[in-house]
């Protein structure tokens, strides 16, 4: 918990130790936290260089905890400052850069990164430097895994960052898909799934993207960052594009109708229909929301009966126009038929 003042975990727990003692020498000390006395030693000479503990004047080799309240509010204080120091000093750096960037060279409009840590790296550099929106297209096979990446959504969200997302089908279908998505919505996140989505795309702010380049090389990946210009307004076209066809997903109910009476679809519905409509066969929807075939099967009957529709593709229609789901009309794009299951006894008709 004082990692954040400089403090390792050898240092803070000897610390905590003499605080509940109050005072104690080296020798009653050390078998306390497990160490040697040298290791001890040099633990509390590294709590002396913080303020935080004092030896007795009194009794050489004993050693006394500061107060602290008092101590480690010093600590917090001076640690404040110099992050305000920081601060400014990156926002002078964010101006200069800014100036220098406003007639970029050609050959500065392009960074190529290699190496899965670097690109990594700079993946989560764009989502923590965004400022109001992510929008990112996601492939089943990502570049650089970092387990970072939540967090970087995370503080992304907190700081009020919108994103939008388009994932393959197959990330949907994924073993660990339907929970990433589920949180990714729980964050506020909006996202739409299509059956491909051409390439990996991050773009931050609409001022810097990230693509992935194909190198024979597979064990080391390389990304391409761009900077605003031409490119990056067609990786942008590009995404939008992509998002205008792509069905949105629904798992959490957010915004559904409400069952209050017979003729309205419920939550669960709801999934099902978002998932069918997103391309899913009955049985790989019916995995994904751990229900029964059958238990989909006849839920998708009844909001057939509901919408008075007698096949799939009507159905799918009906659901734009009832406001089950949500989606951008365009005149050259007719509403998708919720996938029909495979042909054979358990299939609805």
């Amino acid at each position: 918990m004082l990692g954040a003042i400089g403090l390792d975990e050898v240092q803070e727990s000897a610390y905590r130790a003499l605080v509940g003692l109050g005072a104690a020498e080296l020798g009653d000390l050390a078998p306390r936290l497990g160490l040697s006395e040298d290791e001890a030693g040099r633990a509390l000479r590294r709590l002396e260089d913080h303020g935080l503990v004092a030896r007795s004047p009194a009794r050489p080799g004993r050693w006394v905890a500061a107060p602290p309240a008092v101590a480690l509010a010093a600590l917090l204080t001076r640690q404040r400052r110099e992050l305000d120091q920081a601060e400014l000093a990156a926002a002078v750096l964010a101006a200069e850069f800014r100036a220098e960037a406003a007639e970029p060279a050609v050959h500065d409009l392009v960074e190529v990164v290699t190496g899965a840590n670097a690109v990594a790296q700079r993946f989560l550099q764009l989502q923590f430097g965004a400022e109001t929106e992510v929008c990112a297209l996601v492939t089943d096979k990502p570049v650089a895994i970092s387990g970072m990446e939540n967090e970087a959504e995370e503080d992304a969200a907190r700081r009020g960052v919108a994103y939008r997302v388009v994932v393959e089908r197959e990330v949907v279908t994924g073993p660990h898909g339907l929970a990433e998505l589920s949180a990714a919505l729980g964050r506020e996140e909006r996202v739409r799934v299509v059956d491909r989505v051409p390439t990996k795309l991050v773009v931050a702010d609409r001022t810097l993207a990230m693509v992935p380049l194909t190198t024979r090389d597979r064990a080391r990946p390389a990304a391409v960052v761009v900077h605003a210009s031409g490119l990056l307004e067609s990786l942008m076209g590009l995404f939008e594009a992509v998002w205008r066809q792509a069905m949105p997903l629904r798992l959490d109910g957010r915004g559904a109708v409400a069952a209050t009476s017979p003729d309205q679809p419920d939550t669960t519905d709801l999934q099902i229909l978002s998932l069918l409509l997103a391309g899913l066969t009955d049985a790989a929807a019916a995995k994904q929301l751990d229900l029964g075939l059958r238990t989909v099967q006849r839920r998708v009957r009844r909001l057939m009966e509901i919408a008075q529709v007698s096949t799939r593709l009507q159905l799918g229609w009906q659901s734009y126009e009832r406001g089950w789901v949500e989606r951008e009309s365009h005149p050259w794009t007719a509403p998708a038929a919720v996938a029909s299951p495979p042909a054979g006894r358990d299939a609805v008709r």
